[in-house]
Parts: C-alpha cells; structure tokens; sequence
C-alpha cells in the first residue's frame, strides 16, 4: 500500500508560490466585484433607456461576476474536497 500526502517543505520556494497564489486570488475576488458593478450599471442604463440587449449583457455580466467570485473564493475548498473525494477512491 503506499501512503502520498502533499509536501509542503519537498521543494524551495513553496511559501512564495502560496504567497502568489494568495495574491491571485485576492485580485481575482477585486477585478470580480468590479466587473459586478460595471455589469450592473450596464443592467440599470439598458433598463432605463428602453435597451433590451444592454440590459440582458447588464444580467449575464452580474451573473458571470458572481461565478467568478464564488469559483475565487471556494477555490481552496473545492480542491480540498475533490482531493479527499480522489482519496477516497
């Protein structure tokens, strides 16, 4: 039977590679908000003015958005969960 867990010492430079991923996603959550604003003002300027393609970017921008966040934020526990599920196996 053989027993492989993750290393986190194996190898140089995996603190600063964490640091950068850490990195990653903070700008990933920051750029998702702002495409959530910008989406809604897209929605709210298309509703107003009577554009109903505008308005329709606007609902997919804010929902693309949304996925986008989540995915950055539940990033480390989906990879934990489909590496305990791949455990399992």
């Amino acid at each position: 039977m053989i027993d492989i867990d993750p290393n986190g010492t194996g190898l140089p430079g995996i603190e600063q590679l964490r640091t950068i991923v850490g990195a990653v996603m903070t700008v990933g959550l920051i750029l998702s908000v702002l495409a959530l604003i910008v989406s809604a003002i897209i929605w709210a300027y298309g509703s107003n003015s009577s554009n109903p393609h505008l308005a329709g970017r606007g609902k997919i921008g804010v929902l693309v958005s949304c996925g986008a966040a989540v995915v950055c934020g539940a990033s480390v526990t989906l990879i934990n969960f489909f590496w305990g599920v791949g455990q399992a196996v």
